[in-house]
Formats: C-alpha cells, structure tokens, sequence
C-alpha cells in the first residue's frame, strides 16, 4: 500500500510503500488522533518505522501500490 503523509509548516512529505492494509493505517491513524494527539507509528515494506506526531499531520493519503514499468516509450 503506497502511503504519503504531508506535514504541517514542511514542505516535503513522507512517501513509503507499507505492507499494511489501509483500513489497518486507517485505525493507527484514528486512535493516535483520539489519544490526544499521540504519536502515529507507522513502518514501510522494509521495516523502517516512521514516527510522526499525529497532531501534524496535514493529511494522509494511502493508495494502492503501483506496479514498476520497465521499459522505453517509442
């Protein structure tokens, strides 16, 4: 699941690739915001863990994960 999360007062955003589910990212998300603001913990299909204060998140967008083309257009 490809996951990108803005954050507040940044220009750049958080793009990983998660082998969790969106409605599990969903839920992380959710519970972190009802906590009073917490931490959102997420990690990526490599394992890396992303920690993001959830009261900066700007948004948070989750998609399907793209295939990778290989190959020339012409």
């Amino acid at each position: 699941m490809q996951v990108r999360i803005g954050i507040r007062e940044s220009a750049r955003e958080l793009a990983f690739e998660s082998n969790q589910t969106a409605a599990e990212i969903e839920q992380q998300f959710a519970n972190s915001i009802a906590n009073g603001g917490s931490v959102l913990k997420l990690s990526d299909a490599k394992g890396v863990v992303f920690l993001v204060a959830a009261n900066s998140v700007a948004y948070l967008e989750i998609g399907a994960s793209s295939e990778r083309r290989v190959g020339f257009i012409g």
